[in-house]
C-alpha cells in the first residue's frame, strides 16, 4: 500500500534539494522578479527555468501575477519563509555538517 504522505514529502524535499529550484527560491527571496529577470541573474535557459517554477508552483512555494506582459514570479511567503527560517535556525543550531561549510 502506497503511503501518499511519503509521496507528497518526497515531492516537496525533491524541489527543495535542487540546485537550480534553490537558486530560484534563493533569488524570490530577495524580490519577485520575471522568467527573463531570474534567467539573467542565475543564467540559466528560460526553458529550463519555466520547467523549474512551474514545478515549484505545483507545490505552491511559488506564486506567479500577470503584470502587464510579462509573470512575476514570487515566493509563497505565508509557507515557504517559515520553513526557510526553521532550515537556517536548524543549521545554525544543529546541523554540524552544515557548519563545515
Amino acid at each position: 500500500m502506497k503511503n501518499v504522505h511519503c509521496d507528497n514529502y518526497h515531492i516537496f524535499f525533491k524541489n527543495l534539494a535542487n540546485p537550480l529550484k534553490i537558486g530560484i527560491i534563493a533569488s524570490l527571496k530577495e524580490k519577485p522578479s520575471s522568467v527573463n529577470e531570474l534567467s539573467e541573474k542565475l543564467g540559466v535557459e528560460q526553458s529550463k527555468l519555466s520547467h523549474s517554477l512551474a514545478n515549484l508552483r505545483f507545490c505552491s512555494l511559488v506564486n506567479s501575477k500577470q503584470v502587464g506582459k510579462k509573470r512575476v514570479y514570487s515566493l509563497n511567503k505565508k509557507t515557504i519563509l517559515p520553513i526557510l527560517r526553521i532550515i537556517d535556525k536548524h543549521r545554525q543550531a544543529d546541523c554540524a555538517g552544515c557548519k563545515l561549510k
